[in-house]
């Protein structure tokens, strides 16, 4: 279960153009998406300017999965957040979503090494390209580079930030021990998604609204929304996963079944009573080496009802993270909020 959001053509991204890293978003308001573009642009800059500090062995390193793209849904995400408080375009904002972003980078790494994952972001991984100590150490540093940042933002958000990480550990603690003898498999992936995926997206939406001046109220909701469009997001990642190549996701397909790691499609999936549900249940007792058998628990993935249950459960959650923000003001980010979450959900019908 990797983590991040899924890697789409048409999601907000940040993209090269003549040299220049710009945010690329359809955000259904034209000033809305100048102001927010802006504000990523300048977030890119402080991330770059961070990472460009050091040794050259070090900056090379510790830029690669940076320089390979990615769409930087996090910094966005804490930008529209900022646009409920009076002060969306305050430093501190720009501050918070570099934080952040930093943050889900150097996660990047240290997934990358326990997955023994071969590509990212369409790229050779870290890993595989230097050693798993390199992409270990260049994941340390990046989080050092962020806790220097965070300590410009007060010890609020320090104490925020370090409770946010501990649920970031605790995830990948609990998905790597495992599921309890005796405890529901699907409940056990949820709470781990919470962790490793909704709760830095919900991070950001907690830090964007609040170093933009926003109520409790509304920083809270932004918050559980963010964790509720994370828990999404990775859920349909999940179900593209078992049924891409790499050329579409920039992944290896099937990476998790080859660590024995269950998504909630394949949970599904082997629930599931006739033919398919029997045979993936004589292939998934572990770990999947073998490239064949591989292959066969995909197409047998792609055949059950595992993908379509997945993807109730991911409606049921969106109706969820619409009722959190009702309330909020009919702004623009408002409806830009629904938008991009509703760009995953579409690429699965």
């Amino acid at each position: 279960m990797r983590n991040g959001a899924p890697s789409v053509s048409d999601a907000p991204s940040i993209q090269r153009t003549g040299g220049e890293r710009v945010a690329s978003v359809d955000l259904g308001d034209a000033e809305l998406e100048r102001v927010v573009t802006e504000g990523m642009r300048a977030s890119e800059e402080l991330l770059l300017g961070e990472l460009n500090r050091g040794e050259d062995f070090l900056v090379e390193h510790v830029r690669h999965l940076a320089d390979a793209g990615g769409k930087r849904f996090r910094p966005m995400f804490a930008m529209l957040s900022a646009q409920f408080g009076p002060r969306p375009r305050a430093d501190e904002v720009i501050t918070a979503a570099t934080v952040i972003e930093l943050t889900h980078l150097a996660t990047l790494y240290h997934d990358d090494v326990m997955d023994e994952a071969d590509m990212r972001r369409g790229v050779e991984s870290a890993n595989s390209r230097w050693s798993n100590s390199l992409a270990i150490l260049s994941g340390d540093y990046l989080f050092a580079t962020a806790s220097s940042l965070l300590a410009r933002l007060g010890a609020d958000t320090v104490a925020h930030f370090a409770k946010t990480f501990g649920e970031l550990v605790t995830g990948q603690m609990r998905e790597s021990i495992g599921c309890p003898d005796g405890a529901d498999e699907v409940e056990h992936y949820l709470q781990v998604i919470r962790e490793k995926t909704g709760v830095l997206i919900g991070s950001a939406g907690y830090l964007g609204a609040l170093h933009a001046g926003a109520d409790d109220k509304t920083v809270a909701a932004l918050a559980r929304y963010g964790g509720l469009v994370g828990l999404v997001f990775q859920i349909v990642d999940d179900i593209i996963d078992i049924a891409s190549d790499s050329a579409q996701s920039g992944k290896t397909p099937g990476t998790d079944l080859r660590e024995g790691v269950f998504t909630l499609p394949v949970l599904y999936a082997l629930r599931e009573e006739g033919p398919v549900g029997d045979r993936l249940r004589e292939i998934l007792v572990g770990p999947i080496t073998d490239d064949d058998l591989l292959a066969e628990a995909l197409d047998l993935l792609e055949r059950s009802t595992g993908p379509q249950r997945a993807l109730a459960l991911v409606r049921d959650l969106m109706d969820e993270a619409d009722g959190v923000i009702a309330d909020l003001p009919d702004i623009p980010a408002k409806a830009a909020l629904r938008r991009v979450a509703e760009y995953t959900v579409e690429r699965v019908g």
